[in-house]
């Protein structure tokens, strides 16, 4: 937003040096983006009447005028623009004169026509971005006097306001805020008494969009010219004048803060109603532009029609034009979320939608409303009827915040004294509740104006934004910081990627929104009440979509390998519920080049994918088939099975959902619960020292029902609880085709077993009995049938 600096000074007192303002900005996080001079300080530009004006006799588009310039003579010149008429006041440009944009002017022949002079645009003049016709100035304007009179120097500002602070979209709320940073006195800005209010001539059937409203009639008005001080304020900062009752609308906003809005009351039908949209009502706006509404935008509306877009911009069949006698004036206050979204789906931005969408003051409306009013009374000899018909309630005031002096002074590292710590938060228009103290620690009463202050932090940050964020020192001794939970909770993230990272994976980040029409993954994802765009509609249910889409790309780039994790947020429909998990895609090769001895590539399989699950989680977990429910992307799928709790799916997706993002060969994906793997990561690391004795290695061959699974053979080995087994490895699987000639239904499996003892060497009689003891179990329990 633009502020004058001579529109600030009205309010408080600024630095001399310009530069000292914006760096006291800046460092309080209100950035400056630019800083310019305005103004029409040029020698040889005065104001002139047009006397005449007639047709050129040689060219269609240009006009001869005569013009009075203050000498009691009249010159002659050539123009281009339209739009003037005879006793208009301009800016006229005598020969030697030199404009902003480096044109010199001399006395010319235009087709054959003397031009002793140009009348100029704002655009020519450096005073705005009008270049469609000739600057018009106030009647009063003195003939002969210098441009200069009615544009004085002056200092722009170009400063980005944060979303959260739509109390500094003002000249007043910017110079609240400078008061508070230097302390020097505010002036506050001259509201006259306000109206009564009466709860008539407004309904409100959208109370949610629109929690308040305030429409007064204002009558007699005389619509015309803006006088020269109302249209150098509004211009100063990039507004274009129109007419005294719109430029009074856009001064009070630019002012305040607070949008306003006049209809031209002769041309409303009944009485006011907010309301939302009917679906498919149609709407021409100020802009000229015919729109569709849908039943998510809110209107205001008449007995017959809509007449407004709630908080965006009014209707172009009720504006203010120099017939109109009677003037309806709006105020009122709409829930951001509701016009940001409106303005969005409409591509319809406005001053007002900018302001309304961060939220204005409540406590300003009425004041803002009675400003205009007064304005009105002064420029346009308007006639106000003694009551405001309003509907609705304000919005409450933000909540109290408690502040505790030792969180502040620890928080910051720094000590700030108690009474300077009120000292600054009352500069900001905050007010200490003496009754809700306590000992350390106050409660403050927090102003309308400063919605985004809600918690306690909030409060140091205002404090330290005043005492000076350059009196904490730069570098400090080390000290001890005990270890929260969000400190462990990193640890153990970190540790996770490091396990994935060292498996070869690579991180990917996608987003947590995804597109309408996204497919992947992503049944009865939950909506958003107000999207974006298209492509950010809905809540992702799942990491797998995004990843898939990771692929895709890296395919069309022309990737031969991929392998992927993410560990990110989803929300679990119906109810959005927010979970960390942790998802792993695989495909191509294992490795980017041909190995050298096997003179081939290996491809990724189940297993891996299975080993790098397997590598995240400490507790024992399966992978059995599907149970639970229906992976219809899958052409195998394993639920992942950890104390018996479902913590994730594995498995390869079906080639014809593969072969949608024109991957080739399989591809294997995972997506575990995020909780299951933390579990036990980042605990102590144990330690054991090399045994110092050989070990002694014996195999066990058996033949078992094709049913009977690894996990169960590994754990009746284990069951009998050998002292002397170290190691049991699975080295041979023989199952299906291969196992034809064991008899069908069976398959044969092979285990080397590792004995050793930590103190001495071990005999063979005594390996032979522990190894017996197994062979024993395996044939006792299992069924198990034994090859020499």
């Amino acid at each position: 937003m633009k502020f004058s600096v001579n529109w600030l000074r009205d309010f408080v007192d600024l630095p001399e040096n310009v530069q000292d303002l914006a760096e006291l900005l800046t460092v309080a996080g209100v950035e400056i983006e630019e800083i310019r001079t305005t103004g029409a300080d040029i020698d040889k530009v005065i104001v002139a009447q047009i006397a005449t004006s007639s047709p050129h006799p040689n060219a269609d588009r240009l006009t001869v005028c005569e013009v009075e310039e203050g000498s009691g003579m009249k010159r002659q010149i050539v123009c281009g623009a339209t739009n003037f008429k005879a006793g208009d006041k301009v800016a006229l440009a005598l020969p030697g004169a030199v404009l902003p944009n480096g044109l010199k002017i001399r006395a010319s022949k235009l087709r054959g026509v003397e031009s002793e002079g140009m009348l100029c645009s704002a655009i020519e003049l450096g005073l705005g971005q009008d270049s469609a016709g000739l600057l018009i100035l106030s009647p009063a304007a003195r003939i002969g006097a210098p441009i200069s009179e009615f544009f004085p120097n002056d200092t722009v500002l170009d400063v980005e306001i944060t979303p959260n602070r739509g109390d500094l979209l003002s000249h007043f709320g910017l110079a609240r805020e400078i008061a508070a940073l230097t302390g020097i006195p505010l002036r506050e800005p001259k509201l006259p008494t306000l109206a009564a209010a009466t709860l008539s001539g407004v309904k409100i059937s959208a109370p949610r969009e629109c929690p308040f409203y305030s429409a007064r009639r204002i009558e007699n008005v005389k619509v015309g010219p803006s006088p020269d001080w109302l249209r150098a304020k509004i211009e100063s900062v990039g507004i274009r004048s129109v007419n005294n009752i719109v430029d009074i609308s856009n001064f009070v906003m630019l002012e305040l803060g607070q949008p306003t809005h006049a209809f031209d009351a002769d041309k409303l039908r009944g009485g006011i109603e907010v309301r939302m949209a009917r679906d498919g009502e149609k709407f021409l706006a100020l802009d000229g532009k015919t729109y569709s509404l849908t039943t998510n935008e809110l209107v205001i509306a008449d007995a017959t029609r809509a007449v407004g877009i709630g908080g965006v911009m009014g209707g172009d069949e009720t504006g203010v034009s120099e017939s109109t006698r009677n003037v309806l004036l709006e105020a009122a206050y709409f829930l951001p979320s509701s016009v940001r979204r409106t303005a969005r789906i409409l591509n319809l931005p406005s001053d007002a939608s900018y302001r309304f969408e961060r939220g204005v003051d409540p406590g300003m409306i009425l004041r803002a409303s009675e400003r205009a009013v007064e304005l009105m009374r002064e420029i346009a000899g308007a006639k106000p009827v003694a009551e405001v018909s309003t509907a609705g309630e304000l919005p409450a005031n933000p909540s109290d915040i408690s502040l505790r002096y030792d969180r502040s002074n620890r928080l910051l590292g720094i000590r700030v004294e108690e009474t300077e710590v009120d000292q600054i938060l009352e500069r900001f228009g905050l007010r200490k509740n003496q009754a809700a103290a306590k000992e350390g620690a106050s409660v403050w009463n927090v102003p309308s104006h400063r919605r985004d202050l809600q918690r306690e932090v909030d409060l140091i940050e205002e404090v330290v934004r005043v005492h000076g964020v350059q009196q904490i020192a730069g570098t400090d001794r080390s000290r001890f910081t005990p270890s929260s939970t969000a400190d462990r909770a990193h640890d153990r993230e970190t540790a996770l990627r490091l396990k994935l990272v060292s498996r070869g994976l690579d991180e990917a980040r996608t987003s947590k929104l995804i597109p309408r029409n996204a497919s992947a993954f992503s049944e009865n994802a939950v909506q958003l009440r107000n999207p974006l765009s298209e492509d950010h509609v809905a809540l992702r249910p799942s990491l797998i979509g995004g990843l898939l889409d990771v692929l895709g790309r890296n395919i069309r780039a022309g990737a031969e390998r991929v392998a992927i994790f993410e560990i990110g947020r989803v929300f679990l429909p119906p109810e959005a519920k927010e979970e960390r998990h942790i998802g792993i895609l695989l495909w191509g090769n294992m490795v980017d080049a041909v190995h050298w001895r096997t003179h081939g590539q290996q491809r990724f399989d189940l297993f891996d994918i299975k080993g790098a699950v397997e590598s995240l989680l400490t507790s024992k977990v399966s992978f059995c088939r599907s149970q639970h429910r229906d992976y219809r992307d899958f052409s195998l799928a394993m639920e992942i099975i950890a104390e018996n709790n479902l913590i994730g799916v594995a498995g390869q997706l079906s080639s014809a959902f593969a072969s949608r993002i024109d991957a080739t060969g399989a591809v294997f994906v995972a997506e575990i619960v995020a909780d299951a793997a933390f579990e036990g990561v980042g605990c102590a690391a144990t330690f054991a020292e090399f045994g110092k004795f050989p070990a002694v290695k014996r195999d066990i061959a058996m033949i078992v029902p094709e049913s009977l699974s690894h996990e169960q053979i590994y754990d009746e080995i284990l069951r009998v609880t050998e002292p002397l087994l170290e190691h049991v490895d699975l080295f041979d699987v023989f199952t299906g085709k291969d196992a034809q000639h064991i008899g069908p239904g069976r398959k044969s499996l092979a285990y080397t077993l590792t004995y050793r003892d930590k103190n001495r060497t071990l005999t063979g009689e005594e390996v032979n009995a522990a190894h017996a003891r197994i062979r024993e179990r395996l044939q006792s329990e299992l069924g198990a049938e034994l090859r020499e």
